[in-house]
């Protein structure tokens, strides 16, 4: 039986609930809904005008209904009188295709069905600038190296703090918090849950980052790649397919394993679909025209761009598309702060699924620093290096049209192409300044 969410807001003291959706850019929208009106809208929806968002639909389209889903509740931890419900959205009393998370219960569904359930976790890096968007909020966050700077932490504990007290109320067991690679950059890691759950935490994580860093006269950023000279913010999935209870990992294996990383026959082949994949879901998985600055990027100023430029595996080696950390899972690391958080989850599982189906082999993992020696490599695709050339990959490939539908698919490839395009009419001072002279 669905949880009551008037019942729950009396209960818990809310007196408004966002009734919140993510559009196929990843955009967080939302109606904030009395808690006196929350009982009709858990039966039959908040009502939306879809053209008004991205989605690729006309201002003649009927009512879009944002439907809460009342296991997602959050209760905001900084203002406990508004909680937030992730929902489905629907439209003339079917769901909507090209809805993100209605694509990933779908491939959730269907992994059930099989006897699959996805576990994972993600690291979700982000920078702390100015309101203005122009530098970093610390002006003295200038070390060459400033990975784990204690100093640099500390000084941004007061938003640090905050966002890691919040997910410890919240439940999420927040496990460890870092400056990252670059000036003015933190993650913050939380435990790996159902793959639905952790897409929902993915979203609200945001928004909570950006609302605190907002609240404290500062502006959290996911931009792939907002500063040319250093490390771009990556969003690093780590993977693993348990049974239908989620008590037993598939992916361990008490067997040797022949390539040595302790990973089950099913993850290797689950492994093979995301290879066979890889290079056509960049579209999805770094989705902007800046996402291509991060996984094509010359060394920034701390050595190393963190971010892979071809389709590798290996152990436990950083410079590899996919890592191997230890036995059992498995970290995929094309992905960026601009990734759609449903649309990541279900892209993985349907490039999973399919290698499983099809008993695809990912071949033998690289033991070699990619950052070194990866001209080396013959056989290893080269992602896309730009948006254009990777919407053009992901409009044909057949498994991730077959996974997430053509109707998403086709909306998705379109209303990205109109971003190409947009981008590329703009007239930029690099062309004025060295082509006016031409």
């Amino acid at each position: 039986m669905a949880k009551d969410l008037e019942k729950i807001a009396k209960d818990r003291g809310i007196k408004y609930f966002l009734v919140s959706w993510v559009d196929l850019f990843g955009v967080l929208r939302a109606k904030l809904v009395p808690a006196r009106a929350i009982k009709g809208m858990q039966k039959n929806g908040a009502g939306f005008a879809g053209f008004a968002a991205w989605l690729d639909m006309t201002p003649a389209h009927p009512d879009l209904f944002g439907v809460p889903d009342p296991d997602s509740l959050i209760q905001l931890p900084w203002k406990p009188e508004i909680g937030w419900v992730a929902s489905d959205l629907w439209m003339g009393g079917k769901e909507v295709e090209a809805s993100p998370r209605v694509a990933l219960k779908r491939q959730l569904a269907k992994a059930m069905k099989k006897g699959y359930r996805m576990k994972t976790g993600v690291e979700c890096e982000f920078h702390l600038i100015t309101p203005d968007g122009n530098q970093l909020a610390d002006s003295a966050d200038t070390q060459s190296k400033p990975c784990y700077d204690q100093q640099a932490l500390m000084r941004q504990f007061p938003i640090i703090g905050q966002i890691c007290d919040a997910m410890l109320e919240l439940g999420w067991n927040p496990y460890q918090n870092d400056h990252e690679d670059a000036n003015g950059q933190f993650e913050m890691n939380w435990d790996y849950d159902d793959a639905l759950k952790t897409a929902d935490k993915h979203v609200f994580f945001k928004f909570m980052a950006r609302t605190i860093a907002e609240n404290n006269g500062m502006r959290a950023t996911f931009m792939p790649k907002p500063f040319s000279h250093l490390t771009g913010n990556g969003c690093h999935a780590h993977v693993s397919i348990w049974d239908k209870t989620g008590k037993k990992n598939l992916f361990a294996t008490s067997k040797k394993d022949k390539r040595g990383l302790g990973l089950s026959p099913l993850a290797y082949q689950f492994l093979g679909g995301i290879m066979h994949s890889a290079h056509d879901l960049a579209a999805i998985f770094n989705p902007t025209v800046n996402s291509y600055k991060r996984i094509n990027a010359p060394r920034t100023q701390s050595g190393a761009t963190w971010s892979p430029n071809a389709v590798t595996y290996g152990g436990n080696n950083r410079t590899h598309m996919v890592r191997i950390p230890e036995e059992g899972r498995f970290e995929l690391r094309l992905m960026d702060g601009a990734v759609n958080p449903y649309l990541l989850q279900a892209s993985i599982l349907a490039a999973g699924l399919d290698g499983v189906e099809n008993n695809r082999d990912p071949g033998d993992p690289l033991d070699i620093n990619m950052y070194e020696e990866g001209h080396k490599v013959k056989n290893a695709k080269m992602l896309p290096s730009n948006l254009l050339d990777a919407l053009r990959q992901l409009d044909k490939n057949k498994v991730i049209r077959a996974g997430l539908g053509d109707e998403l698919i086709d909306a998705y490839v379109k209303l990205k192409m109109n971003d190409w395009n947009s981008y590329s009419a703009h007239l930029s001072d690099w062309e004025r300044d060295n082509t006016l002279d031409c």
